[in-house]
């Protein structure tokens, strides 16, 4: 049976840490609840515990403790049985998942076969159900959206108008990045705006050297390092970051952020948090008389009994498909269509990065260096196309970044490269290899209604709720990126002295990114949207979303530090709107 964990003493009876105490209303009753404990979800906790509220945070996954349910954390390669490789059986019981987890990491992945959905077109939905969701497993870039990606559906016609710009979210931004820790370097580009960062990471030689051959060659095509929530000092007890590179294993030095090591342990430490674990919310309760949401109901996910939890305010921050399928499963009198779909929306309009082309070459100088550590993180280079000062005429809209890395060549490289055998040949191996750079595109993906999530007629879960449906590929626009992602890619290994370039095209499934977003959209109109300015459901206002499912488009760039600045925004929003009693 689930229980809630909690710290508070004055927010629950002792009775009500277990479900269907038969107590009624009043033992469930919160401030606020919170439907996910990702990276949104734990960090909507936070703002609204510090700003008072008791709050319930139900996840649908189990209970995962912060180190000490980090299990391979620590193993060498050597001590897993199958040397971190993906087994016939691990593809057969994930073989969504595994093309993302491995033997040190498939525990934070769901059971494809517990899990099923449809796809009616290939789309890969990664998910982890746990304490923490994906947080404990993410890419940890953090990149802001600019003024080109917030007025870009205005000047094209594309999709519905943000209802913000920079200037609103900037300074949530600010407020984001000072509490998770994000180490990078300012560039002064608009198109990938500046931010409160702790010291940058170390370039190594050929990374400093291809920044140099581009600021002669290719000026607008600016080489930095990546963005990362890795702390290269200690933040708020947490890190310093230990350049292993084992971040999706759970750091137990807390390195990096998540919710289990950063954004829980500061709700839980306000004495107004409860966390609910193994509790699947099946819908959103409405007051018909009000129209105000009044609660959830959720189902164990074990015994398979139902509760009723209420609240004054309800933040959904499910993940985007799960998050959609609340909406969904949510019908009433009032939204016959599911909550809040008056507009018709909920559902549509999924996106996702397109991975896309790229290049690798081979550079014969700088022999004489080399690093240390494993550095969590390569370089990115930002958005250069249809922007102001690109001279190319271009067969598509929007554009793409690269992420990459140099390295040399180490033995499992070598064996590729080299013959032969014997002691020679062993020490061949063992010596370090040419300096080689990789990179590759991550395009934005337009937003179109085609692409979409919708729920089953007929079939259904373990626990009787319809399976999700996924519909969706990439366009013609995504399409269009993919012969200047290879071009430029290789073009700017060339003039910085590169051998053996070889272009590629990784023409990647949906979903691969794990950047899915965009099915509950921002906009300005009720009639086109979903949610407004703030982040609440345009026909239910004391219900909000902030994870991936209100992103209006996608820009080019890894999303999760954006939803983390709308987070804090709609939390004090939604805390006023309480106080003045208008939620």
């Amino acid at each position: 049976m689930s229980t809630i964990d909690s710290l508070s003493n004055d927010s629950l009876h002792t009775d009500s840490l277990y479900l269907n105490t038969g107590k009624g209303k009043a033992t469930h009753y919160f401030d606020a609840i919170v439907v996910g404990s990702g990276i949104s979800g734990g960090f909507a906790a936070k703002e609204l515990c510090e700003k008072g509220l008791k709050t319930l945070v139900i996840e649908r996954g189990r209970k995962v403790e912060h180190i000490t349910d980090y299990p391979t954390a620590m193993l060498n390669p050597w001590q897993f049985e199958n040397r971190l490789h993906v087994t016939d059986n691990d593809k057969k019981q994930q073989p969504i998942q595994s093309a993302v987890a491995d033997e040190s990491t498939k525990h934070f992945f769901v059971n494809d076969l517990e899990h099923p959905y449809i796809q009616e077109k290939p789309f890969l939905w990664i998910r982890g159900y746990q304490t923490g969701g994906r947080s404990l497993t993410w890419g940890r870039q953090c990149y802001r959206l600019s003024e080109f990606d917030l007025e870009a559906n205005a000047k094209e016609g594309i999709g519905v108008d943000w209802p913000v710009r920079y200037k609103d979210i900037a300074p949530w931004y600010d407020y984001a990045e000072q509490f998770v820790g994000v180490s990078g370097q300012n560039e002064g580009l608009p198109q990938l705006p500046d931010g409160q960062f702790l010291d940058p990471m170390e370039m190594n030689c050929i990374e400093r050297h291809l920044r140099e051959s581009n600021q002669k060659h290719f000026p607008d095509r600016l080489i930095t390092i990546a963005r990362v929530a890795n702390l290269t000092k200690g933040l708020k007890g947490r890190g310093p970051c230990q350049f292993r590179n084992l971040c999706a294993r759970g750091c137990p030095f807390s390195g990096y952020f998540s919710s289990n090591s950063a954004s829980l342990p500061a709700a839980f430490a306000t004495g107004n948090l409860s966390l609910l674990n193994d509790a699947i919310v099946m819908e959103v309760m409405v007051d018909k008389e009000t129209g105000k949401a009044t609660g959830v109901r959720v189902m164990d996910a074990h015994t398979h009994e139902i509760t009723e939890y209420f609240a004054s305010l309800i933040f959904l921050n499910a993940s985007t498909i799960n998050t959609t399928a609340i909406l969904l499963q949510s019908i009433s009198e009032r939204h016959p269509d599911g909550l809040g779909n008056g507009s018709g929306q909920v559902g549509k309009n999924l996106m996702d990065h397109p991975y896309g082309g790229g290049a690798y070459g081979e550079h014969d100088d700088f022999k004489d260096q080399y690093y240390k550590g494993r550095r969590p993180a390569g370089v990115y280079v930002p958005r250069f196309q249809n922007i102001p000062g690109d001279s190319i005429s271009r067969k598509y809209k929007r554009g793409f970044g690269y992420q990459g890395d140099g390295e040399r060549a180490e033995w499992p490289d070598r064996m590729k490269m080299e013959d032969g055998f014997g002691a020679s040949f062993k020490e061949k191996l063992t010596t370090p290899g040419p300096w080689t750079f990789w990179m590759i595109a991550r395009g934005e993906c337009l937003p179109y209604e085609t692409n979409r999530v919708t729920l089953d007629k007929e079939q259904k879960d373990q626990w009787g709720l319809p399976l999700v449906r996924v519909n969706f590929e990439f366009g013609e626009n995504e399409k269009a990126m993919v012969d200047d992602q290879k071009r430029h890619a290789e073009e700017m290994l060339e003039k910085a002295g590169f051998k053996n370039i070889r272009s590629f095209y990784y023409n990647t499934t949906g979903g691969r990114a794990v950047h899915e977003m965009g099915t509950a959209r921002m906009g300005k109109d009720p009639k086109t949207s979903v949610v407004n300015g703030f982040n609440q459901l345009h026909e239910v206002p004391n219900v909000y979303i902030t994870d991936g499912s209100f992103m209006s488009s996608s820009s080019c760039i890894n999303p999760s530090l954006t939803y983390l600045a709308f987070t804090a925004r709609a939390c004090a929003h939604a805390v006023e709107e309480l106080k003045k009693g208008g939620a």
